[in-house]
């Protein structure tokens, strides 16, 4: 498995190149703007794109799904709740930021405990809802794409439309923490961390009792 991670946009997005190195197949986690950037790190990847997978609905995670889209015929994953929001620029927010994102629909519908397969990769669909009604993380080996769920010392909003404090504290504990320190943690924004750090450093898994 290869990666590379690329911050693009505004809020400074992280968007991963994920690669199956055997069968030169790659997937896109979260394109939220510069596609040509991301179109070029892929090219430089010597890997045909298959799915943009994106671990919810916001503009800033899919702000470049149809360029991408359009440029290499991939096909667009998202989780059921959030699927309403690719292209609707009200409820992906956009709108407030004056951008008017539109993404195409879903190519896949996406549920939790689904598998996505690329090449021999096989990418795991954990439903962490809280950030969003759809918001999902993506376990491949001993990674986590956690998007907006969780991040390096911290934890996503909820304070937006279908956010909630209580369901995000419990999708980390009860979704993420059952997974062995040392797996690693690539969130939506911000540093790599791993579920041990986090487990003994966030200051925000303790908080509510689930």
């Amino acid at each position: 498995m290869k990666l590379k991670v690329l911050t693009v946009g505004d809020l400074e997005t992280n968007c991963y190149l994920l690669v199956d190195e055997a069968a030169r197949q790659a997937a896109v986690i979260d394109p939220g703007d510069e596609a040509d950037r991301i179109l070029k790190a892929q090219q430089d990847l010597h890997a045909k794109l298959i799915y943009i997978i994106n671990t919810h609905g916001h503009g800033d995670h899919i702000g470049a799904n149809s360029a991408v889209a359009q440029a290499t015929g991939a096909k667009i994953l998202i989780h059921r709740a959030d699927a309403p929001k690719l292209n609707n620029p009200y409820l992906n927010l956009s709108s407030s930021f004056g951008w008017e994102i539109i993404s195409p629909p879903a190519d896949r519908i996406l549920e939790d405990k689904d598998t996505i397969q690329l090449g021999k990769l096989e990418i795991e669909v954990i439903h962490t809802p809280g950030h969003t009604e759809g918001g999902i993380t993506l376990k491949v080996n001993q990674v986590l794409f956690t998007g907006d769920t969780l991040f390096a010392s911290g934890i996503g909003r909820t304070d937006l439309p279908g956010g909630s404090y209580q369901r995000l504290i419990s999708s980390i504990k009860t979704r993420l923490l059952i997974f062995p320190d040392e797996t690693a943690i690539y969130p939506g924004h911000g540093e790599s961390s791993t579920i041990g750090r986090e487990r003994r450093e966030n200051p925000f898994i303790g908080s509510v009792s689930v």
